[in-house]
Formats: structure tokens, C-alpha cells, sequence
């Protein structure tokens, strides 16, 4: 059975990708560009959040767990951010964690952090067609299984028991 998210019309690969977005200027750009009948790829989910800085680096990590593709976050312009320094706060986060995600096996080209304001409608199409095209050429993720390196970890683990965490559909 073929994935019609995973395999477009035309046969070929079609990433998915979470979009973090702030509510006070990126999620309001979106919200512009849909009322202007712009049009951009259909791949990613937006996710609404108060402010870029407020963004979990666990969130971005259980997008691709959860099969991302790609991440993209999007906040205030520097210096205009509702929150003062938010958008500076997730700067220093998302520049930490792609340097992490090289070491996970993930290409940080799969996570991408982009200042747009309310205003720039036209920017959150061009940045949603330029991600969706980017993580295209990348292919999609596979994430391998974690294998524990130390023998008596999986011991020392075995009375861990695992709790049901409620997955969300991208």
C-alpha cells in the first residue's frame, strides 16, 4: 500500500515536515499568505507556538522520531520578537542542536530557522516551497534503531518500564 503523503502523483518523494511557528508573526504570516491565495507545497504541518524561544529542542527531536523529515521553525525578525529576546533564546538552541543532530546521523540541513513577520506572506511561501525542496533532495529519514554500546546497560535498563506515549500523526 503506497503512502500518498510519502509518494506523489508523479511517483515521487514527498517529505513531511513539522513547522514550528510563532504566533505573533510567523503563524500570522501563514495565516496571511493563505488569505492571499498564495500557494506552497502541501508538506508541511504547522504547529502554533507563543514564541520561537519557548520551542523544546525534545519537540524538534520527537518531529523526526516520530517521521519528520525536516523541521522548520519560524519566529519574530531580531529585535522585534513580543517576548524581547525569544527569538534569540531559540538562535542559540537551534545552532546547539543541529551541531547534535550531525552527531545523531541527521543532515542539519534538516532543520532550518527562519525570521519571518507578520507581514511576509510571500516569505513563508518561499521559505515552505525551498524547505519542501531541500529535505526532497536529502531523502527521506531513517532513523535506526538505538543500539546500547555498553553490554550490561541493556541489564542494567531491563526493569525500566516503558510507558505508552500518545504519537502524533504528522
Amino acid at each position: 500500500m503506497s503512502d500518498p503523503i510519502r509518494n506523489g502523483s508523479d511517483g515521487r518523494f514527498e517529505p513531511r515536515i513539522v513547522a514550528f511557528f510563532c504566533n505573533w508573526c510567523t503563524y500570522t504570516a501563514a495565516d496571511l499568505a493563505g488569505t492571499a491565495r498564495m500557494t506552497y507545497a502541501p508538506n508541511a504541518r504547522v504547529v502554533r507556538i507563543m514564541c520561537s524561544g519557548r520551542l523544546d529542542p525534545q519537540f524538534i527531536m520527537a518531529a523526526f522520531r516520530q517521521g519528520a523529515d525536516g523541521v522548520l521553525i519560524g519566529g519574530c525578525h531580531p529585535g522585534d520578537c513580543h517576548y524581547q529576546e525569544g527569538n534569540y533564546k531559540a538562535l542559540r538552541r537551534i545552532t546547539l542542536l543541529k551541531k547534535l543532530l550531525s552527531q545523531f546521523g541527521i543532515e542539519p540541513e534538516r532543520l532550518r530557522l527562519e525570521w519571518i513577520s507578520a507581514s511576509e506572506g510571500d516569505r513563508v511561501q518561499k521559505v515552505m516551497n525551498e524547505m519542501t525542496e531541500q529535505v526532497r533532495k536529502l531523502g527521506p529519514l531513517h532513523l535506526e534503531p538505538m543500539k546500547l554500546q555498553h553490554p550490561g546497560a541493556a541489564a542494567s535498563l531491563s526493569h525500566v518500564k516503558a510507558t505508552p506515549v500518545k504519537e502524533m500523526a504528522l
